[in-house]
């Protein structure tokens, strides 16, 4: 098992940012379409996040054209390309998942004031 963890923690990246449930993140995916890879932006709140190690996944929603849209990421994916914070949010529950019955301004989660 040790041994399993010592790969994990080898493949594990470095460089990923410090961001919290309630934060608003933009993710940059790798889209592989045929022989052709682009970088494609996705900006949401994060309602999620789960797992540790190289198993972990967070969850960004938004809402696009009036439909919710929600995405899982794994946070050390190579498709993951970067991840931006844009605002952090200010929330007292480790998972947001109430936000899907709100609508309109009601969905908005408070900034937080960082310094």
């Amino acid at each position: 098992m040790d041994a399993l963890k010592t790969i994990a923690a080898s493949s594990v990246k470095d460089s990923t940012p410090e961001f919290g449930i309630g934060d608003t993140v933009r993710v940059s995916v790798k889209i592989r379409e045929g022989e052709r890879e682009r970088i494609q932006m996705f900006e949401g709140t994060v309602i999620a996040k789960r797992g540790s190690g190289v198993a972990e996944t967070f969850t960004v929603r938004r809402v696009a054209y009036g439909v919710g849209v929600e995405r899982v990421f794994p946070l050390h994916s190579p498709n993951v390309h970067d991840i931006k914070v844009v605002r952090y949010g200010k929330v007292r529950r480790s998972k947001l998942y109430y936000l899907r019955d709100r609508v309109g301004k009601a969905a908005k989660v408070k900034e937080q004031i960082r310094k």
